[in-house]
């Protein structure tokens, strides 16, 4: 092997790892020099011995060939054969940002005349593809309360091409009965596409489950530093290079191969800040419970959460985010956030740093008032990201900023 070749890993490496070890070594290829730390390739062409070879990776590219960056890149498919091996799926798609791993998901598989059955409890720039972007297209489009299963039941049809959800719901934390919705969908045929970023890769196993796409911005906990935007589309390896591949390599959906190689260092420290994370949330939202300024503290692993039962039997931890309820409106919800000293005013979510948005003049702003009461995001409603923090620090914190109230 020459210096400059890449030496891709055997077929079936690691198959019988288990995922924190699969995180910080699975996909990976070393050049010649045998570097420790994947390589960056920054560069989108590659170039070829002779013309007969270029002619012939246009027509099929070998197993570790490449041709432009916007098709596949070394760095790239590092990163893509590593979440892939943590989510258990055939095969992956890098993109751009999460909402390109949203939009080219379901673009790359509709088409006019064809039906969505989605919850209505989705993060807003999801909302705006389902309800403006699809429906311009003439993809016709049924939103139903993703916890309740007859409305799942009632809405799919015969001709429903695919089922949207977020496994558990932002800002509101709903948690979906993913078992059920995937019995449900397969048995009319539909494909079922889930974001499962809240859930992260680690604390749900959606392909077990019966989710045939899986979709995470990566810009959240994949990241999870505040570096990147990021995105991935996980599923079979026909769905991603017959489906997905051929949409967004031709449409420009590709993320960056330093976007990449950001990402593969975040996911080798993916289960240590999530699970700390995890844990933070818990002792938090637990202690909030029954506070005199909260409506209510929602966390899926909490008894007083609408779906605990399920969140239990579904999730191996509840999560990083949790959602409080202020009594007193946007006033007092402004007021807490102001007054907060560590936990810093962001609209992003899954960092090492904790953060706090009030998702009725931010994520879901665009929303009319009846639809956040839909929702259930109040004007007091609150989304709280726990990070790394001491989580005395944070729960101090918290309390100090509801006692301004």
């Amino acid at each position: 092997m020459s210096d400059t070749e890449s030496s891709k890993p055997a077929a079936g490496a690691g198959s019988a790892w288990r995922p924190r070890t699969r995180a910080v070594h699975s996909g990976s290829r070393r050049s010649g020099y045998g570097e420790t730390s994947e390589a960056i390739f920054l560069t989108q062409g590659f170039v070829y011995d002779s013309a007969s070879q270029a002619e012939q990776r246009f027509v099929e590219l070998g197993d570790d060939e490449f041709i432009y960056a916007r098709y596949g890149n070394p760095t790239t498919r590092m990163f893509e054969d590593r979440i892939a091996a943590i989510e258990g799926a055939e095969a992956a798609f890098a993109t751009a940002s999460g909402m390109a791993a949203v939009n080219g998901a379901l673009c790359s598989m509709l088409k006019a005349g064809d039906h969505v059955v989605s919850s209505r409890a989705l993060f807003g720039s999801c909302l705006y593809i389902l309800e403006e972007i699809l429906t311009r297209y003439g993809v016709e489009v049924t939103f139903v309360d993703g916890a309740d299963n007859e409305q799942w039941r009632a809405a799919l049809r015969p001709d429903t091409r695919a089922v949207f959800l977020e496994t558990v719901s932002n800002p509101t934390l709903e948690v979906v009965d993913l078992r059920a919705v995937c019995d449900m969908a397969h048995a009319v045929g539909a494909t079922v596409v889930v974001d499962n970023v809240f859930a992260t890769p680690i604390f749900q196993p959606v392909i077990e489950m019966g989710a045939d796409v899986v979709i995470y911005s990566a810009t959240k906990h994949i990241d999870g530093q505040g570096r990147c935007l990021g995105g991935v589309i996980l599923g079979t390896e026909e769905f991603i290079r017959k489906t997905a591949e051929p949409y967004l390599k031709h449409t420009g959906g590709a993320m960056s191969p330093f976007n990449a190689w950001v990402m593969l260092k975040g996911l080798e420290t993916l289960h240590l800040r999530c699970n700390a994370q995890a844990d933070s949330a818990l002792t938090i939202a637990t202690a909030l419970q029954g506070h005199e300024k909260l409506n209510k503290a929602l966390y899926p692993l909490v008894e007083s959460h609408p779906q605990f039962d399920l969140a239990r039997q579904q999730m191996s931890r509840g999560g990083t985010v949790l959602a409080l309820d202020l009594k007193g409106g946007k006033e007092a919800a402004f007021r807490f956030l102001d007054a907060l000293e560590i936990i810093i005013i962001s609209n992003n979510l899954g960092d090492a740093k904790s953060l706090v948005t009030h998702p009725a003049t931010t994520t879901h702003q665009r929303l009319s008032e009846e639809q956040r009461a839909t929702l259930g995001i109040t004007d007091g409603l609150v989304r709280v990201s726990i990070g790394l923090e001491d989580t005395d620090d944070l729960l101090e914190d918290i309390q100090a900023a509801l006692a301004a109230v």
